[in-house]
């Protein structure tokens, strides 16, 4: 962030990084044991992480979670992450395997997952014989594991999948960091690219049942800021494309402490937009980001043998474009007066018929309607024919009375260059003050309030118009279905993750929140991770290093247990999404009401018998059905 001090104007240029195309790495020396070292893959949807479960290293492939694929286009033709140099020109192509944050297009999933075992170096044919570690979505949908697991299974064989939360992960290895020992008890706050989730932990477990989803993250905001650009600078549309706007948003933008005032934190330059009402601050602060542009002006100072020289150029690329319209309408009207010529012999042959025929293709009534267009036309050709001898003969001479003379049919503004229009204007004197034009000004993108406007969206949607509540507000009626001590245990450790929260002014934002939710004098902690893109990979490398894969270990599904238990078989772990059975009662179907039937008694007298409806049984006697969610 700029400081008080900085210069008045401050001007930045779009970096527009292009991306390099990943390297097929060898594996690593510890990989080559009997023992077969994990795969971990944080399958983010803004971004797949990939790398080795060994220690001190880190995730050697990191791109972009989009495959550029045409319709009939063939496996190889298909670019994968950072094999797309720029992703503005193929932005229409880019097929993605999420839809919002769970993985539901499978055929881009696989192409991912091809992208990451060639470049990790495995080199076996058909089969991936190492154990993967794969993140997934809080409460992920049973089918979406169901279909990721047949994928893994079936498709690469791998031996061991585990899945895991990515927040759960980062909450785990932060914590681990700290040397805090588990079980922990806290609540995440996770936001990535696609939507933003408020995650209980109570006893190193993960509270399912009250985890909430907020539809709004970094892919809303950036939408936002380009549609707040696009109608502010309405010249410069194909230019704020939404890969400068994400740019925008990692490298410029930041979370005010208080939106509307601007008192709070002035030090820090995190403050509201009451503070940019200032002029001297808006000229302080104000981030002009300049847009490529070219240098020439139109019209700019040049000295008289180059106006000369460029006007004799126009002249001569006049002539010469008059020259080849004139020959052309020669041709024509040549091969038009041949026809009619040889329409007009018929006549002369005797040929009464055919003539006729020919003049009603031709539109015309009469032999004499015939001859009357037969000598215009012949007077046109030797006009032309004149016309194009004189263009020959005075080859090579430039006279500017030509300029003067009426242009033939077609000849119009079209034969005008743009640069000829202007040379032909009348020399202004040399006193005369003309106004400068700043063209590098004009090209600029002066980006002011949008820098607290788009990170805002996250506590307040509706500025976007999504109707439903921000974090804060789904925070609080997550903590409003815990009991006052439960409450308190949650908000002494509130962990913030992911890369939408990598704003600054972010923390100390979510303290104030707390701060006007929370009783009196109550005690809550806010703690920010030391990488919130990354610690989730960091984190399930961990605890890959810490579990190793087996039959019997805790995480682990074997192919065995897939093929016994199915697709949506899950061995839960400190990480992972949890076990949550929920009963439903099964519906019992009315039955028709009876009508009453009348039995003659042992004494002759007839008593009527009504049957009466009885009530539908208890859930427990209807049957309970089971559904298992995670």
């Amino acid at each position: 962030m700029a400081s008080t001090e900085g210069p008045v104007c401050q001007i930045f240029s779009f970096q527009d990084c292009k991306a390099t195309p990943d390297p097929v790495f060898e594996l690593p020396p510890q990989c080559l044991s009997q023992t077969p070292v994990p795969i971990v893959i944080d399958n983010g949807s803004f971004q797949t992480r990939a790398g080795w479960a060994v220690e001190s290293d880190s995730p050697r492939l990191l791109f972009r979670s989009v495959a550029a694929r045409s319709r009939g286009a063939a496996r190889s033709e298909t670019q994968i992450g950072n094999d797309i140099p720029n992703l503005e020109p193929l932005r229409w192509l880019l097929k993605s395997q999420f839809d919002r944050n769970v993985v539901v297009n499978f055929e881009i999933q696989e192409l991912i997952f091809d992208h990451v075992f060639t470049h990790l170096g495995i080199t076996s044919e058909g089969s991936v014989d190492h154990p993967i570690v794969l993140t997934e979505a809080p409460c992920n949908p049973l089918h979406c594991r169901q279909m990721m697991s047949e994928l893994l299974f079936e498709c690469y064989h791998v031996p061991y999948v585990s899945y895991g939360v990515d927040g759960l992960y980062s909450f785990c290895h932060n914590y681990s960091q700290r040397n805090l020992q588990p079980p922990h008890t806290g609540i995440v706050l996770s936001s990535g690219y696609h939507c933003s989730h408020i995650l209980p932990v109570i006893n190193g477990r993960l509270d399912a049942v009250n985890s909430k989803r907020v539809n709004v993250a970094g892919s809303q905001a950036a939408s936002y800021l380009q549609r707040l650009l696009q109608l502010k600078y309405p010249g410069h549309l194909a230019a704020v494309t939404l890969s400068r706007m994400e740019e925008l948003l990692h490298e410029h933008s930041y979370t005010a402490v208080d939106y509307h005032e601007g008192t709070a934190l002035e030090y820090f330059l995190l403050v509201g937009l009451e503070k940019w009402r200032s002029p001297e601050f808006y000229e302080r602060e104000v981030h002009r980001m300049q847009l490529p542009y070219s240098g020439k002006v139109p019209g700019g100072c040049v000295s008289v043998e180059e106006r000369q020289e460029r006007r004799a150029q126009q002249l001569r690329r006049l002539q010469e474009i008059n020259a080849r319209r004139r020959e052309e309408k020669l041709q024509q009207d040549q091969e038009r007066l041949d026809r009619l010529l040889a329409v007009q012999e018929l006549l002369e042959d005797g040929l009464l018929d055919q003539f006729h025929k020919s003049l009603v293709v031709l539109n015309m009534d009469s032999a004499e309607e015939l001859q009357s267009y037969i000598n215009k036309l012949q007077l046109a050709v030797d006009q032309g024919r004149q016309k194009l001898l004189h263009s020959e003969g005075s080859e090579g001479k430039i006279e500017v009375s030509e300029l003067d003379q009426p242009m033939d049919e077609g000849d119009g503004v079209a034969l005008m260059d743009s640069d000829f229009s202007e040379d032909t204007l009348p020399e202004k004197s040399a006193n005369m003050v003309q106004p400068a034009f700043n063209m590098a000004e004009y090209h600029q993108l002066f980006v002011g309030t949008e820098r607290l406007r788009c990170p805002e969206i996250l506590f307040q949607p509706s500025l976007t118009g999504e109707d439903q509540m921000g974090l804060m507000e789904t925070l609080h009626y997550v903590l409003a279905r815990y009991s006052p001590a439960q409450q308190e245990a949650l908000v002494s450790s509130v962990f913030l993750t992911g890369g939408n929260m990598q704003y600054p002014g972010m923390k100390e934002r979510i303290e104030r929140e707390l701060l006007a939710m929370r009783p009196f004098q109550s005690h809550f902690k806010v703690t920010l991770a030391s990488r919130p893109a990354l610690d989730a990979w960091y984190g399930a490398r961990d605890w890959a290093l810490e579990h190793q894969p087996g039959a019997e270990a805790e995480g682990w599904i074997s192919r065995q247990d897939y093929e016994e238990k199915g697709g949506e078989y899950l061995k839960e772990h400190c990480a992972s999404n949890p076990f949550v059975p929920m009963k439903i009662a099964k519906p019992v179907p009315a039955r028709p009401a009876e009508t009453p039937v009348t039995t003659q008694t042992s004494t002759g007298v007839s008593a009527a018998i009504t049957a009466v409806t009885s009530a539908p049984a208890p859930s427990s006697s209807a049957g309970d059905v089971t559904m298992v969610t995670s």
